[in-house]
């Protein structure tokens, strides 16, 4: 059985997380970015920027006049201002507790990152007091509980062979990842014209052992489980979810990855509202 407080969410390293779910990350934020309507010469925040792949994606598709990326892992942050110092200005923080003025900015989002914080609406009234009256506020995340099939095969195969595994499984712990908890969470903010969508992407693999090496890499709920596994269960696991996969006859593999998306409003400013 398996300690669930010995296997943690923390997301620190940039290599390992890249391998595992940053690249595809990276194709899910330009389409995010186009399904958020915003125009171009905007302000932009990007409150768990991680290693900078929403922040890169800001830059290259939408001409903002500015961007900045709040991140707490020091890791994270190292890999995103490798990667795009000079157009992105970095801040090491967190989403209760944004380091910016009131109103201070005109687009405020976050990828794959709600779920994780410990008190989102917190985090979405830090989102709402920094972004200017009629701004807008944008999130996604993956769909654990369904079609982030590249996490759902691991976790119904880990539960088939240790149902304990269960409690670490992201679909059954994040309900906010679905678009009722999105919109409940954003129209709780007092946000307006709140719209949810799901954005697909396929992840293909070229073999089982590519689909399989970046789970060894410690970063995020299924790695950190598989790795907590000795040598013997560990192959086990990895053996079980090779037989559930849909592999070509070429031996490759292509899943489908889902994220919901949200979008909100900021409220226009009234007369007796002191922003």
């Amino acid at each position: 059985m398996i300690d669930r407080h010995s296997v943690s969410d923390t997301w620190e390293r940039g290599d390992p997380y890249e391998q595992y779910v940053g690249r595809w990350s990276r194709r899910v934020a330009p389409l995010f970015l186009s399904w958020l309507r915003v125009p171009t010469g905007l302000r932009w925040l990007d409150i768990g920027c991680g290693t900078g792949a929403l922040c890169k994606a800001i830059v290259g598709n939408c001409s903002p006049s500015s961007v900045i990326g709040i991140e707490p892992s020091e890791g994270f942050l190292k890999t995103a201002i490798n990667n795009l110092a000079g157009s992105v200005v970095f801040h090491q923080g967190n989403a209760a507790e944004i380091p910016l003025d009131n109103s201070s900015v005109d687009v405020a989002v976050s990828g794959l990152v709600l779920n994780f914080i410990p008190d989102p609406q917190a985090a979405l009234a830090e989102m709402v007091r920094v972004t200017a009256r009629a701004g807008t506020i944008g999130a996604y995340v993956w769909d654990y509980a369904a079609k982030m099939e590249l996490m759902r095969f691991f976790w119904d195969a880990a539960v088939e062979l240790d149902p304990d595994a269960a409690k670490l499984d992201e679909g059954r712990r994040f309900p906010l990842c679905s678009p009722e908890g999105l919109a409940d969470l954003f129209t709780g903010a007092g946000l307006q014209m709140v719209e949810v969508t799901a954005i697909d992407i396929q992840t293909p693999f070229p073999s089982c052992e590519d689909h399989w090496r970046p789970f060894l890499g410690g970063q995020g709920p299924c790695p950190a489980y598989a790795i907590s596994l000795d040598e013997v269960s560990r192959a086990r696991l990895r053996d079980r979810i090779r037989d559930r996969l849909p592999v070509h006859a070429d031996g490759s593999i292509t899943l489908t990855a889902r994220a919901w998306a949200v979008r909100g409003t900021v409220a226009k400013e009234t007369m007796l509202d002191p922003r």
